[in-house]
Formats: structure tokens, sequence, C-alpha cells
């Protein structure tokens, strides 16, 4: 009989090594609040049309070079892969929110750029993104809030030049 079948009074979680708070809450605490914030913002907006990542193709775009911003810029901002943006590229030109064109300098790359309905979905999204924001903030007494902000963002850039310099 295998030990996972046998039944044992001590629990699994018991017989492991302690290990402190602090060095096992970082990642699934992240991982549960983006999981939460995402399906809650899935779900504000599905009226709209759009998945969460296409809402942040749009705010990329808006906020971006003005000319329109590359396939591979949109894939490096979104820290995805070339395959799921050019996807999820080719639902929005589709669906009217985006326009792809080729780039002026470079034959290989693409500018994207928003087109009006883009825009337009972007403003009604961005409304339900910043009521979202400011009701999950509530969590929080006000004053802290914008400092919660700030760390997360330190926490956020710790995490990519971890990953650019690698283990060690």
């Amino acid at each position: 009989m295998c030990e996972s079948s046998m039944p044992s009074k001590v629990s699994a979680k018991s017989r492991r090594s302690p290990v402190p708070l602090s060095q096992k809450r970082l990642p699934p605490l992240l991982r549960r609040a983006w999981y939460g914030l995402n399906q809650s913002f899935r779900q504000r907006i599905t009226h709209l049309g759009i998945t969460p990542d296409q809402f942040s193709i749009l705010r990329w775009l808006s906020e971006g070079d003005p000319a329109g911003l590359t396939q591979r810029e949109l894939t490096d901002l979104m820290a995805s892969d070339p395959n799921t943006i050019t996807s999820t590229l080719a639902r929005m030109e589709h669906a009217g929110l985006i326009s792809r064109a080729p780039h002026e300098k470079d034959r290989r790359a693409h500018r994207v750029r928003l087109r009006a309905k883009g825009l337009k979905t972007l403003d009604q999204g961005g409304k339900i993104a910043l009521a979202l924001q400011r009701r999950i903030l509530t969590a929080l007494p006000e004053a802290r809030r914008e400092r919660f902000l700030e760390e997360l963002a330190a926490i956020a850039e710790a995490c990519i030049s971890a990953s650019e310099k690698g283990s060690g």
C-alpha cells in the first residue's frame, strides 16, 4: 500500500519542516490577488466584448507611441509570448478595435494602432477598472492606499529585475 493511501494521525502539513511565513507567502498571495482581480474585472467587462488582456493592450496602445506600437513591443509589455499576442491582436482587429499596418522602417514588423471603437471600449473599460480599483483598495485604510501601490510597484520591479538577472 502506498504511503498516501495509509491512514495517518499526523497531517502532511505537520510533517514538513516549518517554513517561516515570510518565505512562503509572496507568490501565492500575489497569484491569488491577481487571479481575483482578473476574474472580477473579466465579469465586469464581459458586456464590452473584451478580455482583461485585450483591455491591457488597448491601454498600452493609448499610452504608447502615437504612431502605434509593434507587436514585439506589445509582447514585451504584456510579458507574454508572441503567438498569444498575435492571436489576441487578430481577434481585436477582427472586432474593429485595432488596426495593424506594416512598419515604415522594418518590413518584418507591424504597427498596431487603436481604432475609434477601441478607444471607446478603452474609455468604458477604464471607468470600470478605476471603480474596481477603488472598491478593492477599500480593504486598506485610505491613508495607506497610495503607499501600498508604490510598494507594490517596487515589488513588481524587483520581480522583473530578478527574472532579468536569472538565478543566483
